[in-house]
């Protein structure tokens, strides 16, 4: 039994590790789809996805779970499809708009927008440290947005699209590929109207671009779905904490990407304001651990005390 806990947690961490590893990669991928635009990228990414995951559903005979959802379950969906939308259409114009630092600023700020939203929407306690944390992130945007002469737009509507998904997934009643295929199937007829449209106007580039470019749009399916199916996966068997700290991995390899790679301006004021991210994060992931810990050990002493008496 030890050793299949000892697999399992490997596995776990193995599958967090490589899904936050392709997240941090994506700007490398995003980066070699010029001549295509954010919107056709996105449409791509939409229809390649929701193909896949049709596929993936066949071949484990999981089809059935799309049938008979409720008309909640829907609306849930269609608001996650929403947000997701957003954030990848963001992401997509981020990187190839050269605000790649900006959007790692956004997922480095997510966590925190996760924890004001658990507050205002399900009246979630909020903790001394985290009240710390959030203020600092506040501190931190506003000497950003000085420093860039406006908000920080892309990084607040990554953080808030990305958080408000989270928030429901955290409520829709499906697994995670059930709910993932449900997503491309209300986004799928939106993103083939456009391709067609674009087609049709001789504005698209998924021909005439050589094959290479038109397979590089059709892996855009494959390469949104493989990290997602990882979380999945990594969720189920390792501790949120552990997975928490895993999610730094992506906006700081997006980091160094856009610094040493696209040599994106990062003048002393914005690295102030990184700086305060992230000691917020530092006290928000400590608070996380000192709780998780103290949770382990109650629990292990409530467990003694049952055997004890039993």
């Amino acid at each position: 039994m030890t050793q299949r806990v000892r697999t399992e947690d490997s596995t776990g961490l193995l599958a967090g590790f490589g899904a936050y590893l392709i997240w941090g990669m994506f700007p490398i991928f995003f980066g070699l789809l010029d001549p295509a635009g954010s919107l056709e990228v996105l449409a791509h990414r939409m229809v390649w996805t929701v193909l896949l995951m049709l596929g993936v559903l066949l071949v484990l005979g999981k089809l059935g779970s799309l049938r008979g959802l409720s008309a909640r379950t829907w609306g849930l969906v269609t608001v996650a499809t929403v947000a997701i939308a957003i954030n990848w259409g963001t992401y997509i114009y981020a990187v190839v708009s050269g605000n790649v630092v900006e959007a790692a600023l956004g997922y480095f700020i997510n966590p925190l927008v996760s924890v004001l939203m658990g507050v205002v929407i399900f009246r979630e306690r909020i903790r001394p440290a985290q009240i710390v944390a959030l203020g600092l992130a506040a501190i931190a945007v506003v000497i950003i947005t000085v420093d860039y002469g406006r908000p920080p737009v892309v990084a607040l509507t990554l953080a808030l699209s990305f958080a408000l998904y989270g928030l429901v997934k955290k409520v829709v009643p499906l697994d995670p590929r059930t709910s993932l295929t449900a997503e491309g199937i209300v986004a799928a007829p939106f993103a083939v109207v456009y391709l067609v449209t674009v087609a049709v106007a001789g504005t698209g580039s998924f021909f005439g671009n050589g094959a290479g470019h038109s397979l590089l749009l059709m892996l855009a399916g494959p390469v949104t779905a493989a990290p997602l199916l990882l979380f999945g996966l990594a969720a189920q068997r390792i501790p949120l904490t552990t997975l928490g700290l895993l999610q730094y991995l992506t906006p700081a390899l997006q980091m160094v990407w856009g610094v040493v790679v696209m040599h994106e301006v990062m003048p002393p004021s914005r690295w102030i304001g990184f700086a305060l991210i992230w000691v917020a994060l530092v006290v928000f992931t400590t608070d996380a651990l000192v709780r998780a810990r103290r949770a382990r050990r109650e629990r292990s002493r409530l467990g003694g005390t049952v055997g004890a008496r039993a």
